[in-house]
This record gives structure tokens, sequence and C-alpha cells, in this order.
């Protein structure tokens, strides 16, 4: 299956405690279903302290699912669902909303 949402992607979070919050993909894992992206879903890591980094809780993005995430329209800036379509030999991703190519 083509992949909708990318790394880099500018994304909105339709559910859960970050509701609403917008931030760029950072990665995705496919076969889980999950995206990290930046600023979103954040978590507290206790790293142990070495000679070389001081030790200390560091906040660090956690994956979340791919469901909960929803690309923003390049058009009006707000969240809209992926579609692909033939423009020429290319196949291209679309916005459904306002049927804006999105950049790839």
């Amino acid at each position: 299956m083509a992949a909708k949402l990318r790394k880099g992607d500018k994304v909105v979070v339709l559910t859960g405690k970050d509701k609403g919050k917008e931030g760029a993909i950072v990665s995705v894992n496919p076969s889980a279903g999950k995206a990290i992206v930046d600023g979103v879903n954040m978590m507290i890591r206790h790293t142990k302290q070495s000679q070389t980094a001081q030790g200390g809780r560091v906040p660090t993005p956690a994956a979340i699912q791919l469901s909960n995430l929803a690309l923003i329209d390049p058009k009006d800036g707000g969240a809209t669902r992926v579609g692909f379509r033939m423009e020429g030999d290319k196949k291209v991703r679309y916005a459904k909303k306002s049927g804006e190519v999105i950049n790839d």
C-alpha cells in the first residue's frame, strides 16, 4: 500500500491528549502503523549520567498511531485526507479537501 503520510509532512493530531497540536513527521514505521511527530506525544526519558553526558529527565517524542493523524491542507491549513491520482505518467498525492497536489 502506498504511504499516505511521509517523513516531513505537516500533520495535525485528531484524537488523544495532544488533540489539535501540529508538527512535522520525523519518522514513520509503516509495519507498526505509527509515526513520530516533532513536539507531539512527549514522554520523559530518564537517562543515567555518563562521563560524556549529563543525566536527568529528557523529554522525547513517542510514536503515535497513523490513524490519529491528518495531513494539513496546503491551501487552507485545515485537516484533510490524502488521495492518489495519475498526472500524466506519474502517481501523485493530493489533498481531498482542496484538490491541491502535495509536494513530494
